[in-house]
């Protein structure tokens, strides 16, 4: 099955925000900097601490990040968010009260007319999440 997972862009702080995500959504990070790649002798000094390659995963959920900023710079828009699908009414009010911390709660978690709880954010890095949680799926009623 094809699954979509989401690679954000930071300029330099790539680090600091995935071990807040670690924080948030638990998981195994793994991290690779430009100095500990095949790339470093081709790279100015001053990027050698960047990050590469950042990997978060924890069971089906992969979250990717990079500080590899393109030529024309960094920019954020709003075309992007991330969905993240939760498998417990505890677990999504739980990640909605971590992930917001720092940013802002755009719309409150509330039950929605297709059977899920739901809401979205933006996090202190300007990324935004949508939460949701099918209760249907989930056998609630």
């Amino acid at each position: 099955m094809t699954k979509i997972h989401s690679y954000l862009t930071f300029n330099g702080n790539c680090r600091e925000a995935m071990n807040f995500y670690k924080e948030c959504l638990g998981g195994e990070m793994v991290f690779q900097t430009v100095g500990e790649s095949p790339l470093s002798d081709n790279m100015p000094k001053e990027m050698k601490d960047c990050i590469l390659h950042a990997s978060l995963t924890k069971g089906d959920l992969i979250l990717m990040g990079s500080d590899m900023v393109p030529k024309k710079g960094l920019q954020k828009g709003n075309t992007v968010s991330l969905s993240l699908h939760c498998s417990s009414e505890k677990e999504i009010k739980d990640y909605y009260v971590k992930l917001s911390d720092g940013g802002s709660k755009d719309h409150a978690l509330e039950n929605t007319f297709w059977g899920a709880l739901f809401g979205d954010l933006t996090d202190k890095y300007g990324n935004h999440w949508l939460l949701n949680f099918d209760k249907n799926k989930a056998g609630i009623s």
